[in-house]
């Protein structure tokens, strides 16, 4: 069984992996910018699942097969790209439809649409295959019982890590957003910012694949 020695070890593994911000973080920073606290947290909720799916593939053993594919990897990070690029540039042609004073505000459809985009990124992230790929397993032990079963109890740990982040990130650029969009204009100017953040988060992930 999972001891308390493996939660404490793995914990501060991921404390020190995970806080640096990734394709994760900046995406829901944007996303907070773009259209408020709700959307943004629906994307933390939907990236957190789809981080989690990642480790279930990895502790069934496709992740660790993937992992050797430099092609997979390849066209994995070139995806998150491109989802990142076209999210970015949605969020600024849609700047105008987001008034001031809606920092909160979303229709049911709007946040699982949120959700579901969050759900794409966090499956997309090369970090996650990194962290339960390649940092994960060594802090699972043979004589501990089921390897599986390690793997996905262990994998709760980082997505949990990470939730705990991801939510502060969102709520800051949220109160960043309620104090800078007073008007429309400058409501506007922050959706724009948001989505040229996640935009050029794009671009440098396809950049740096290419390199």
């Amino acid at each position: 069984m999972v001891s308390v020695d493996q939660i404490l070890s793995i914990t501060l593994a991921c404390i020190v992996l995970i806080v640096v911000p990734g394709p994760s973080v900046m995406f829901i920073v944007g996303r907070a910018l773009s259209y408020g606290r709700a959307s943004a947290l629906s994307t933390v909720a939907g990236n957190s699942l789809g981080v989690y799916t990642v480790a279930v593939l990895v502790a069934c053993g496709v992740g660790l097969v993937l992992r050797e594919s430099e092609a997979f990897l390849s066209a994995l990070r070139i995806a998150g790209a491109l989802v990142l690029i076209w999210l970015g540039y949605k969020a600024i042609r849609e700047r105008k439809a987001i008034g001031p004073g809606l920092a909160g505000a979303g229709g049911t459809r709007d946040l699982a649409l949120a959700a579901r985009q969050g759900y794409w990124v966090g499956l997309t992230n090369p970090k996650a295959l990194i962290v339960f790929a390649v940092i994960l397993p060594q802090f699972v032990h043979p004589e501990a019982g089921h390897l599986t079963a390690q793997m996905l109890l262990l994998a709760i740990v980082p997505v949990a890590v990470g939730l705990c982040t991801d939510i502060v990130w969102a709520l800051a650029a949220t109160r960043a957003r309620n104090w800078l969009s007073g008007s429309r204009r400058r409501n506007e100017a922050v959706g724009a910012v948001g989505g040229t953040l996640v935009m050029g988060l794009g671009v440098a992930m396809l950049v740096s694949n290419k390199a």
